[in-house]
């Protein structure tokens, strides 16, 4: 029997108001007419769908509010879908990327609960602020107990990748252990960090460029290395982007044994084993 998965999410309200935040979650499956022969419905009322990923008879669905629940999803037969298992984390993934088919790896925010307080000191609601990038490497195989086996922060609030809004701008070979992905990184300097651990304040321009990690399931995330294709100078300007944009890495790839990083103003080549640099060229 021929059959397709329709993922629909609808919320009303503000998304920080606990008390009016009304949003709802549900999966329906249509069959070949589009008409509806199985659903679940109200998942996890009062947060929204970030990501999807379905993998053979399974679907993954990470919704978000404070914390970050993976939900864990039986299509097996299309007309009783079911959900198996949930984990809840601080965080949440905009996007999950297969690692296996027991494995997933999870790309978003990660995030600090803030308690909001009265006059009277009582707590009153709860609001999530995110912070740094998250990498986190999800395991499946027990699908009624998912966990997150390793987990990798990458810079503080303002960080951003294209690749939480588009897949293409991941590079992952599962074979060559090899993941990478470009990043513009925001930081707090450590000095103002221990003076104010304000959760909402924003980190200052310290890098952009290509990250490559080394992944595997029994070390995680090893950083082996960043590439850009900012100067010195560009790296050391105040302010966001205050650079020449055409040099912010957009793509990474590789051909046998070199990877090149790719910006609308540059072309670079750099060894894939040991990522020293073998040749840049300047795009008119």
């Amino acid at each position: 029997e021929y059959w397709n998965v329709n993922i629909l999410t609808y919320s009303t309200g503000e998304i920080w108001r606990e008390d009016e935040f009304t949003s709802k979650n549900n999966i329906y499956v249509l069959d070949s007419t589009m008409n509806t022969i199985g659903s679940v419905q109200d998942i996890a009322p009062g947060e929204q769908i970030y990501s999807v990923r379905f993998m053979d008879d399974r679907a993954y669905m990470v919704t978000f509010r404070l914390t970050d629940p993976l939900f864990v999803i039986d299509l097996k037969n299309p007309r009783e879908p079911s959900i198996l298992g949930a984990l809840k984390i601080p965080g949440y993934s905009d996007y999950l990327h297969p690692y296996d088919e027991n494995h997933l790896i999870g790309f978003g925010k990660d995030t600090i609960e803030i308690e909001n307080k009265n006059a009277q000191g009582e707590v009153v609601s709860t609001q999530a602020y995110y912070q740094g990038m998250k990498l986190a490497l999800f395991d499946v195989s027990d699908v009624h107990n998912p966990q997150e086996l390793y987990k990798e922060i990458i810079g503080d609030r303002g960080t951003e990748s294209e690749l939480l809004r588009n897949h293409k701008a991941l590079l992952f070979d599962k074979e060559k252990e090899l993941l990478a992905f470009p990043v513009t990184v925001m930081k707090i300097p450590a000095e103002q960090k221990e003076k104010d651990a304000n959760a909402i304040m924003y980190g200052q321009f310290a890098y952009q460029g290509a990250y490559i990690y080394q992944l595997n399931l029994k070390d995680g995330f090893t950083l082996r290395g960043r590439i850009t294709h900012l100067s010195e100078e560009d790296l050391l300007k105040a302010g966001y982007r205050s650079y020449n944009r055409e040099n912010e890495v957009k793509r990474i790839l590789y051909i046998g044994d070199t990877l090149y990083t790719l910006s609308d103003g540059m072309v670079k080549a750099h060894g894939l084993v040991d990522l020293v640099e073998r040749k840049a060229v300047q795009l008119p």
